[in-house]
């Protein structure tokens, strides 16, 4: 009979691995644990007649209950994920936006080399990415990367699913409206 010590180390190995098991599980496509049943989306983006080199791409239900799911462009094609790795989105309807804007890293390197007087930046602080990302050139038309503009549609259907997009600055749809800061311009401010 094995002493209760002896038997310690196999009890930990057996419960980390039911947390192994869960997760692996978790990234399935069914509906084991409450995503809803997923279906594999794949596809490719173009822009006036290019392959989009890089970029974001995401599926907006039009189910205000429903789960969205993202993927990242590279070379001009993307998989989608709802809660997993590449595990697809849901069957329904979505608009999809998709954004793609200039790497901002470089920037906001060279910002910080020049406000710490040349210093060859180990790390970029924080404020020097926000700032370079937020002021990062689209390198598509911005109404495509807006839920209020964006005129991207796709249906996902109980099946493997392959949806192309086309963007075109001639098909390009118009600029979201601009929004006020927030806490900006009240009164008593």
């Amino acid at each position: 009979m094995l002493s209760p010590n002896a038997r310690a180390p196999r009890y930990f190995v057996a419960l980390a691995m039911s947390g192994v098991l869960l997760v692996m599980t978790s990234c399935s496509t069914d509906d084991r644990f409450g995503l809803g049943q997923r279906y594999p989306v794949s596809g490719t983006v173009t822009y006036n007649g290019n392959p989009l080199e890089k970029g974001s791409i995401s599926f907006v239900p039009d189910d205000p209950k429903g789960t969205g799911a993202s993927g990242v462009i590279e070379n001009g094609s993307y998989t989608l994920s709802t809660g997993g790795e590449k595990d697809g989105a849901r069957a329904g309807k979505y608009k999809v936006i998709i954004s793609a804007k200039e790497d901002s890293y470089a920037k906001a390197k060279a910002d910080f080399a020049k406000e710490s007087k040349g210093a060859d930046p180990g790390i970029v602080p924080r404020q020097f990415l926000a700032n370079a990302a937020a002021n990062a050139k689209s390198l598509i038309p911005v109404g495509y990367g807006d839920t209020r503009t964006t005129t991207l549609t796709a249906e996902v259907k109980e099946q493997s699913n392959t949806i192309p997009f086309e963007l075109s600055d001639a098909k390009a749809p118009p600029e979201p409206p601009k929004t006020p800061a927030k806490g900006r311009g009240r009164k008593g401010s």
